[in-house]
């Protein structure tokens, strides 16, 4: 049996915890961010400080939405939360057309479309709770 402290899982930092994150490795370009080896599309620093926090909480909400309609057995809830999941990263940049090749109006639209959907979607799921 091996012992789980001395995996090279256990000497990961914990990305979980606030106090011991760090902002990850960038690519010299700034579009990437490097995590665990893998490459991942960085969201679109312009986004001001108050709207990119916003979504990120959405963010994190439907992510843990997800996790709970899969715990429930609930295949609506979870395409819905995937949903929500999918405008986040959207808004943030993270998918759909590269931040970088649009222009700062296009990248003000695209965040402020996603806060407005994402929104408006929230509403929707606090009401039916």
């Amino acid at each position: 049996m091996t012992n789980p402290a001395s995996s090279d899982h256990a000497q990961r930092p914990n990305r979980c915890n606030p106090d011991v994150m760090a902002e990850p490795e960038h690519t010299p370009d700034g579009h990437f961010v490097i995590i665990d080896g893998r490459r991942w599309r960085a969201t679109d620093p312009e986004i001001p400080p108050e709207p990119a926090a916003r979504l990120r909480s959405l963010l994190m909400a439907a992510r843990r939405d997800i996790s709970a309609a899969r715990r429930a057995e609930d295949a609506e809830a979870e395409r819905d939360a995937r949903a929500r999941v999918h405008l986040a990263k959207i808004a943030l940049g993270e998918r759909g057309t590269p931040w970088w090749e649009q222009t700062a109006s296009q990248r003000r639209q695209r965040w402020q479309d996603g806060l407005d959907g994402l929104d408006g979607l929230d509403g929707l799921e606090h009401r039916d709770a």
